[in-house]
């Protein structure tokens, strides 16, 4: 390779085309304004903003994150500013950068994500809708969408039948078989998968003999759910056709090259960016580096390249 001749690196995920593969993960990068002193988010392959809800959400009572070995728990409780005001007050800010907006939705019925889905599918700015299915479906005893794959393949043909962007429907780990709720959602007409999301988990307060989260239990995330995440995006790209995100534990270019070379199409940075606020630039420098280190001239040559 020429010493001026930068590697290839963007990536294309069906209809939605990225300059990069690193994406921010939903719930860990704010509205994207928050990081812009510390990121040029012009440089980031998506932003995916906080998961937004019909209405404004307060959240669950604190204390409700807390570090753990490897990772962290959080039972935050979806807080967010709701659809309506995200598009007037934070959407405008977003528009004046050169990246992919992707805004994660959620619902406590089928019919919130189908209204939520509908109003952001009215507005200019928004590349892509991600779908959170890790959510309690509040007519079903509180058994989240994601792990019922009916009830995960109509969410999803829910959202689709409402907008002509693409649908990223992002899967939870705390199922028996990913597998079949990826098929599911796939047959139901998800354009791209991404996984996973957090596993659950809790902690105890020996003083107290509490939990140390007032929701008792959270989800965990970190580079101690990593190998979890290789694991399912390995099975997951192996039983569907849509492209894939990898998700969960990612911290450098070399873990996000893992889900690259397992074949996911794209990755997304989340815990990262509390411990380091530069993790995403990072993580894109690095493997553009290693890409001009190996000699390989676009990314793509190296996506899906696992070898069992």
């Amino acid at each position: 390779m020429k010493a001026n001749t930068s590697p290839k690196i963007a990536v294309n995920l069906g209809r939605l085309k990225l300059k990069n593969p690193v994406m921010t993960a939903s719930g860990t990068f704010g509205y994207g304004e928050e990081y812009a002193g510390f990121v040029d988010l012009n440089s980031l392959g998506a932003i995916v903003v906080k998961g937004l809800s019909l209405k404004p959400r307060l959240g669950n009572p604190p204390p409700r994150i807390m570090e753990t070995t490897g990772g962290m728990l959080n039972a935050v409780g979806l807080q967010n500013i709701g659809v309506d005001v995200f598009i007037e007050e934070k959407l405008p800010y977003l528009r004046q950068y050169d990246v992919a907006i992707i805004a994660n939705i959620y619902g406590e019925t089928y019919d919130e994500y189908k209204k939520v889905a509908r109003i952001l599918s009215a507005v200019k700015g928004v590349h892509a809708l991600e779908v959170n299915i890790s959510c309690p479906n509040v007519k079903n005893g509180g058994l989240s969408f994601g792990c019922d794959p009916k009830i995960a393949a109509r969410v999803t043909r829910a959202v689709k039948d409402e907008t002509g962007l693409p649908v990223i429907v992002k899967l939870t780990p705390n199922v028996t078989d990913i597998t079949v709720i990826a098929q599911a959602v796939e047959k139901a007409g998800a354009d791209i998968i991404s996984l996973i999301n957090t596993l659950t988990g809790m902690s105890v307060d020996l003083k107290t003999k509490r939990p140390h989260l007032n929701n008792i239990t959270g989800g965990l995330s970190g580079p101690a759910i990593k190998p979890v995440a290789l694991r399912m995006v390995w099975q997951v790209v192996q039983r569907v056709s849509v492209p894939v995100i990898g998700i969960g534990g990612i911290m450098t270019a070399q873990d996000a090259l893992e889900f690259l070379i397992l074949g996911a199409k794209a990755v997304q940075i989340g815990t990262a960016n509390f411990i380091n606020p530069h993790a995403t630039m990072e993580v894109v420098e690095g493997i553009k580096n290693y890409l001009a280190v190996n000699k390989i001239k676009d990314i793509n040559e190296i996506i899906g390249t696992f070898k069992p």
